[in-house]
């Protein structure tokens, strides 16, 4: 009698436990930099916190280098767009190629500090940025931070813009490339994956990139000598889900990741922020020679670089730039 009692409870439990595994999903999600980065813990932490907010039916696989693009960091943006892949961590200058508009958030000195991006990036010019990159099939979930790029090379000491005439420079994208031929270097665009090698062998003779983000994980101070901190561009990074796969959710799963998402990227930008106040004295103990610019010699290279900025300014749009400068000079004015 109690076996016949406890056959039906049985087969629930079991149908219910057919019915979880059957429905849990692992997706994927892409990022162009190692596992050592804070784009790497950022999109660990968002599958910890989606995974337990959906009580183990949603979750993350990580897939670091962006190997499932075949190390192309432009291509695995263009996948998720099309749906071939599920979540992309990509910085905005990544992705100027496919989305000229995200070009805004690293025109040369338009921010000067953390508060002015995040006023920005928080705000509603964040907003109408998700808008435009989800016209190209990915649906911005959260901002987190990539950081301020700072100049590295292993040949001499930069303090003015004529000191990069000549050297050649691995940059990230296009707008990039414009403000390196103003400065008088010799930029060339080379795939992150591929970076570390090219310094290494002298086919380039520096990089520009966050502290604490790239530069100190990625170990960039055993292949470069000098360090300079010029905060000329800033670049943050997000999380992207592909809009077919938004699109087929319902509005609960919705919030689920949206959230997840949020908070991972809070997380990440906190990491980021941490390891950006403790990188130089980090550099320094592995040997790099630190530049920190004063204002006047900041004041050459936002010079040099004005027409870079007007220039790009028509390409992104001169209503989204105003909209990121307005919001700039409210915040100061605060």
């Amino acid at each position: 009698m109690r076996t016949k009692h406890l056959m039906p409870i049985l087969l629930s439990i079991s149908s219910f436990s057919i019915f979880s595994v059957a429905h849990a999903e692992t997706y994927r999600l892409t990022h162009n930099t190692s596992n050592e980065t804070s784009w790497q813990k950022g999109a660990e932490k968002f599958h910890e916190i989606l995974n337990e907010a959906s009580e183990g039916q949603l979750g993350i696989k990580v897939f670091p280098n962006a190997v499932l693009s075949g190390g192309d960091q432009m291509r695995q943006a263009e996948m998720v767009g099309r749906g071939d892949l599920d979540f992309l961590i990509t910085s905005a200058i990544n992705v100027t190629p496919l989305i000229p508009e995200m070009a805004v958030f690293s025109l040369p000195y338009l921010f000067s500090d953390y508060s002015q991006v995040d006023a920005a990036i928080q705000g509603e010019p964040g907003e109408q940025v998700k808008a435009i990159v989800e016209n190209h099939g990915i649906e911005v979930l959260a901002w987190g931070e990539n950081g301020f790029r700072e100049l590295t090379n292993s040949v001499r000491p930069i303090e003015a813009p004529e000191d990069l005439r000549g050297m050649k420079v691995r940059v990230a994208g296009p707008m990039y490339i414009d403000v390196f031929e103003a400065l008088g270097a010799n930029p060339q665009q080379i795939q992150w994956t591929e970076t570390f090698s090219a310094l290494q062998q002298g086919v380039v003779d520096g990089q520009e990139n966050p502290v604490g983000s790239i530069i100190v994980p990625q170990r960039v101070y055993e292949v470069q000598e000098y360090l300079t901190e010029w905060h000329y561009s800033y670049d943050p990074i997000f999380i992207g889900v592909s809009k077919r796969l938004w699109d087929s959710w319902d509005d609960e799963t919705r919030v689920i990741v949206e959230e997840a998402a949020n908070e991972a990227m809070q997380y990440q930008v906190t990491v980021s922020r941490d390891a950006t106040a403790s990188g130089i004295d980090t550099l320094q103990q592995n040997g790099m020679q630190i530049t920190t610019l004063s204002e006047e010699q900041l004041q050459a290279f936002r010079d040099v670089t004005q027409p870079v900025y007007e220039r790009w300014s028509s390409r992104v749009g001169e209503d989204l730039v105003r909209s990121f400068e307005d919001a700039i000079e409210n915040m100061s004015a605060q």
